[in-house]
């Protein structure tokens, strides 16, 4: 058996507690701590070999929109004067609690 990491994918999964499955780029995923923690190859988390992460408190919608935050600020990560990313008045409570969870 050999000791070296198995080569790492492009994309990662996120799964929503009700299921829904986002593929995204790891780098964007990674730009949340938790995410990149458990994707670290020396972390012996099994995310790292199925390229898969499960986030039991966090519903299909709310996921959604942290994918796209997390897209969004890997593309403006260079820029000045970025324009507010635009966030449902309901989904406000629900995002900051995912944030502090994923430590975005």
């Amino acid at each position: 058996m050999s000791a070296d990491p198995k080569p790492t994918s492009a994309y990662v999964t996120l799964v929503s507690n009700d299921g829904y499955e986002f593929k995204i780029l790891r780098d964007a995923a990674c730009i949340a701590g938790t995410i990149k923690k458990a994707f670290d190859q020396s972390s012996g988390f099994r995310e790292v070999s199925e390229n898969r992460m499960e986030l039991p408190t966090i519903n299909g919608v709310v996921l959604e929109k942290v994918c796209e935050y997390l897209y969004y600020n890997q593309k403006h990560a260079e820029s000045k004067d970025v324009p507010d990313l635009e966030i449902p008045p309901e989904l406000c409570l629900e995002l900051l609690i995912a944030a502090d969870y994923l430590d975005v």
